[in-house]
């Protein structure tokens, strides 16, 4: 009898596969000589995706300070607070109907100072600001994923695992929004990092504040909020826009009033009792905004300075800057 020996080969495969098995070999690792059967590991920047803020385009609602589709108020307590302004940007109303804006010069008793224009008619406006709120609403998801945890808070802003010290990031709020007490915003050494916190319900913060903190530019901060907002003697920050109004209320001395650091864009109306708004310039923010005062060209009355912004086209907006917010800032997915 005889014995045969055969030896067995390896199997002939497709050139193709080998291929695919190397291209899937470096997707998984860096490290060519590592295991295809290694755990994978999640980077930093695997993390941060799931947090990156999307900032949107504000458009021609940029150069405001205090915009409202209904309207604007000035009012002030008794006693009145030491001062209550409006300084570095426009005060609007949707309504070309001057009763709609009070307390401003020239719109009854002067309750409060003005260094911008008052702008009825601002339609066009009012559209790039609901179309900021639904970007701001419909391009940062939530709740936020697991990983990484504090992105998710209920009611109380500090009430994450990161507790009153946030980083950049997408936050979403659950319940009725409250602060009171110092909330900071750590940009960690970039300027071009962005906040967005995004509220089911109302945000009433309380004797508190919001500051920012290593580089952090208050007007890359955004709260998009469901309903309305409601500042209590608070030190405020960013682009708030809401889907019905926004109260600023300072009580009476010793109280500090309310105050804010960018721009108050309501769909309904913004009254501001004892408060003094710092708009953020047209063009700082991740949001950018144009730098043409007239926002549509057709129907907006100006009212104040006559001069203020002699050389305005009167379009919708600037093309060129509108070309460079399309989509978002790039600068926000830098910062986060």
């Amino acid at each position: 009898m005889h014995t045969y020996q055969r030896t067995l080969g390896l199997p002939k495969l497709a050139a193709g596969f080998f291929v695919t098995l190397t291209l899937l070999s470096a997707a998984c690792s860096k490290d060519p000589a590592s295991s295809i059967n290694s755990p994978a590991i999640l980077s930093s920047s695997s993390i941060s995706s799931f947090v990156a803020a999307s900032a949107p385009s504000l458009g021609t609602s940029a150069n405001f300070a205090a915009l409202g589709g209904t309207g604007v108020t000035c009012t002030t307590p008794n006693p009145p607070l030491p001062a209550v302004t409006v300084s570095g940007g426009d005060v609007g109303s949707g309504s070309a109907v001057s009763a709609t804006v009070t307390g401003f010069p020239g719109f009854g008793a002067s309750l409060c100072s003005l260094s911008g224009t008052v702008r009825l008619g601002a339609t066009a406006a009012i559209t790039d600001m609901i179309l900021a709120y639904n970007a701001l609403r419909d391009n940062n998801t939530c709740p936020r994923p697991a990983a990484p945890a504090g992105h998710n808070l209920v009611g109380l802003l500090t009430s994450g695992s990161q507790g009153s010290t946030l980083e950049p990031g997408v936050y979403c709020i659950t319940g009725t929004g409250l602060l009171t007490s110092q909330l900071t915003l750590n940009g960690g050494g970039n300027s071009n990092a962005v906040w967005i916190f995004k509220a089911a319900s109302d945000l009433t913060p309380k004797n508190g504040s919001v500051v920012m903190a290593n580089g952090g530019n208050a007007c890359n901060v955004y709260w998009q909020v469901t309903t309305a907002v409601d500042l209590l003697n608070t030190a405020f920050v960013g682009n708030v826009l809401t889907g019905t109004a926004i109260t600023f209320t300072g009580a009476a001395p010793p109280a500090i009033g309310s105050s804010l650091v960018g721009r108050a864009l309501a769909q309904s109306d913004v009254t501001m009792t004892g408060a003094n708004i710092t708009a953020c310039a047209a063009g700082n923010g991740q949001g950018k905004g144009d730098n043409d005062a007239d926002d549509d060209g057709h129907g907006d009355k100006d009212h104040g300075d006559k001069d203020h912004r002699d050389n305005d086209k009167g379009h919708h907006g600037d093309k060129g800057d509108r070309n460079k917010d399309h989509g978002g800032d790039h600068g926000d997915r830098r910062g986060d």
